[in-house]
């Protein structure tokens, strides 16, 4: 869904103002290895009832999503489901039609949420001629306990970026960059928009395991994904959205016990366009060595193959990850 871009100097210069308080920070544990706390009750940001509409388009409609405090929520839903409406929302960057918002307790306009936040969108302005140290430096400036601009550099992996003028990175290593600017004031809360589009296997792998740590220090973050494998790595909790309405809630496990499918992996000297044609069954591939099979009724596709090849071999069946409940979830909801 297209909406107006927000350029980051605008939060930057909200956040600017005189402050009259901070909002607690997070204790950092002095063991870098202790187990991470889990998710507390405590609401850190909150949608009530809300709606938006873009003209006549139905951006949200009456929407319910909470944040607790200590959690990575992965807020899912397919192109137009109303994620990045309900980012904007929390970041103050445009109002409900009905319903409310809050933000660290507060109006997500009240500088005092907005200094307890971090933010990377997916389309961001900068300044191009700055490298990407003086844009840290600019932008922990802003806050009241940031970061020092080394120990964000060591904190994201971007040394080796620190020197380099922002204009002149490539698309992930901008991505990167953004990053660090979105972690360096140490935030209570992180939002990341599309955070890993555009870096490669080895970037990402960095940029989780930064997020673990961060939740292990008690950040809290919102991340809305593509990446699906990305939800299940990271999150405490998902959320789904389908046109404009909340439609799943829960752990991935819960979420995954939401569907009936389920993964059937098999070596059979069966044709993929003959098991695809059975009852139950949703889709078939198959590779140099077994077939997988994604099926409603598990049981009944298993004792069909057992009697259609009896040297069937090597034969498992396990729960539908949160790739094909995802999937189900919102044709249904289509």
């Amino acid at each position: 869904m297209n909406q107006p871009q927000q350029h980051p100097a605008d939060l930057i210069r909200a956040l600017a103002r005189p402050l009259g308080g901070s909002p607690p920070r997070p204790a950092l544990p002095t063991d870098a290895t202790a187990t991470p706390p889990g998710p507390s009750d405590e609401l850190l940001a909150e949608l009530c009832g809300v709606q938006k509409r873009y003209g006549n388009t139905v951006a949200l409609d009456g929407v319910d999503l909470a944040v607790r405090r200590g959690e990575i929520l992965a807020v899912l839903g397919p192109n137009g489901a109303g994620k990045s409406t309900a980012i904007s929302l929390w970041l103050g960057l445009s109002e409900p039609d009905a319903g409310s918002v809050r933000l660290l307790g507060r109006a997500p306009s009240a500088v005092d949420s907005r200094r307890g936040i971090g933010v990377m969108m997916q389309e961001v302005v900068l300044a191009q001629g700055l490298r990407v140290r003086e844009l840290i430096d600019l932008t922990a400036s802003y806050y009241p306990e940031p970061l020092s601009v080394e120990a964000t550099l060591e904190l994201t992996g971007t040394q080796k970026l620190a020197s380099r003028r922002y204009g002149r990175l490539s698309t992930g290593q901008k991505r990167q960059a953004q990053f660090a600017l979105a972690v360096c004031g140490r935030p209570t809360l992180l939002f990341l928009d599309e955070p890993t589009v555009g870096l490669d296997v080895e970037a990402r792998s960095g940029l989780w395991r930064t997020l673990r740590e961060l939740r292990a220090k008690g950040c809290s973050i919102v991340l809305t994904t593509h990446y699906l494998e990305e939800a299940e790595a990271l999150a405490d909790r998902v959320a789904v959205l389908a046109h404009g309405r909340l439609i799943a809630s829960g752990s991935v496990d819960e979420i995954r016990s939401l569907v009936s499918r389920k993964q059937i992996s098999c070596s059979s000297s069966l044709s993929a366009d003959e098991v695809r044609g059975w009852p139950s069954v949703v889709s078939v591939a198959r590779d140099a060595r077994r077939m997988h099979i994604t099926a409603v009724d598990a049981e009944a596709v298993v004792r069909r193959l057992l009697a259609a090849d009896e040297k069937v071999r090597d034969l498992e069946v396990r729960q539908a990850g949160l790739a094909e409940a995802f999937a189900q979830l919102t044709q249904e909801a289509a």
